[in-house]
């Protein structure tokens, strides 16, 4: 493509024209590498409708107010959750687990599905998810038999890539209760969250940490994680997790591709009141072409195409599989925006570090320690009506992150390590 246009470089925008530099068209935009300062490889996300870019600004909101769009004629309905039936195993399966500080994990208990009026004259199923603050005492125990700070947390079984998320979710209560949170509708301390979630570790020798393995070919030196010789895969969207330091008033919109990472604090268009709301997130992936990568130095497994030269700058694919073009040409599998709503209200998107690797839709709420205290015994977070559509858009990478979230909690409340 020859023209001028704008290189987006952290939240600067210089003009650029694309003669001699690699520029991809996307479904979603464009994307635009070029080589600056000592060879690396820049990486920006541009829309042609608006002409900006979600990271040209801190708080996200890079292209303004955005309506939900219809959906696309290729969406496919492939979860309609409404609970009547219960907690189906084919379709979910419930966390017992342990991540992060300050807390003692989710486990099975605090998880069920329950009946309630549906403002209307009749019922609705609804799930919950229940939290225990600082003061609970009941029966329910976590990790090493604690029973504070321990949540409830849900997983479908399906892996999720590009499309429509649609998610009602209520925290907390509209009144206070005895034993429940001061602020009922706003209960400090903890964090409910919808996100999507898929990891797998591979490992070769921590004396050979440095190196590619023909023997394991999935192994990338980049992507140690955890000690030397563990390479980690990790695709997550969460959108959003709340309660951070018991603010409501923003969510955090984060995005993981496996060692790169970015959270932006939106701030969000509710007033919570103990009600339900309806959030709503678009994920979209797409190839783009990578300039001088060779037959040489890459590696086919599993039915992807893997960069195996430390040459080949990280930044350029961040670990994600190639799709060969021809002799000598590829494509990275790349995650390009993702743009959130809650009750239709437009609240921001991510277009870095977005993932392409298909994950499972999580929903609860945990209580780690950048929740901040919760001086209470109980709250809860409330889930209606699920729905996801997959775009199936060129980008997706499905059948490399296939296993569900492992427990890590024990039987008797000790560490599975």
């Amino acid at each position: 493509m020859v023209g001028s246009h704008a290189l987006v470089v952290g939240e600067g925008r210089w003009p650029f024209r694309s003669s001699g530099r690699q520029w991809q068209r996307l479904a979603t935009g464009w994307i635009v590498a070029a080589l600056v300062g000592g060879g690396a490889v820049a990486i920006g996300v541009e829309s042609p409708a608006s002409g900006t870019s979600g990271a040209a600004g801190e708080d996200g909101l890079g292209v303004g107010a955005v309506e939900l769009p219809p959906l696309p004629e290729e969406a496919r309905l492939v979860l309609d959750e409404d609970w009547s039936d219960g907690i189906e195993a084919e379709r979910w399966y419930v966390f017992r687990r342990h991540w992060g500080a300050g807390n003692h994990g989710v486990v099975e208990d605090n998880v069920w599905v329950e009946t309630e009026p549906d403002g209307e004259g009749g019922e609705r199923q609804v799930l919950v998810c229940r939290a225990h603050g600082d003061e609970y005492e009941g029966e329910v125990r976590g990790l090493w038999n604690r029973p504070d700070r321990v949540g409830g947390v849900i997983a479908s079984r399906e892996f999720f890539a590009s499309g429509r998320f649609e998610v009602e979710m209520r925290i907390g209560h509209a009144g206070r209760f005895a034993g429940g949170p001061p602020d009922p509708a706003r209960p400090a301390g903890m964090v409910p969250a919808i996100w999507t979630y898929a990891g797998r570790t591979v490992r070769v020798p921590a004396d050979e940490a440095d190196r590619y393995h023909d023997d394991q070919p999935l192994y990338q030196p980049y992507l140690q994680e955890w000690g030397p010789g563990n390479g980690f895969y990790w695709s997550e969207l969460d959108f959003p997790e709340f309660g951070k330091q018991g603010d409501y008033r923003r969510g955090l919109y984060n995005t993981f591709t496996n060692k790169r990472h970015e959270s932006l604090e939106l701030e969000v268009p509710v007033e919570f009141g103990g009600e339900f709301h309806t959030y709503v997130s678009e994920w979209r992936t797409d190839l783009v072409e990578l300039e001088g990568v060779t037959d040489g130095q890459v590696m086919e497994h599993e039915g992807w195409w893997w960069i195996r030269d430390l040459e080949v700058p990280f930044e350029s694919y961040l670990g994600n599989p190639l799709q060969r073009l021809g002799a000598d040409r590829y494509a990275v599998h790349t995650g390009t925006v993702v743009r959130h709503w809650i009750d239709g209200q437009y609240v921001g998107e991510n277009r870095r570090f977005v993932p392409s690797m298909a994950a499972q839709l999580t929903l609860g709420v945990w209580l780690p320690d950048w929740a901040g205290p919760a001086p209470w015994r109980e709250s809860r977070v409330s889930f209606g009506r699920i729905r996801v559509w997959q775009y199936d858009d060129p980008g997706d990478v499905r059948g490399i992150l296939t296993e569900d979230a492992e427990v890590n909690i024990g039987p008797d409340g000790e560490p599975i390590r």
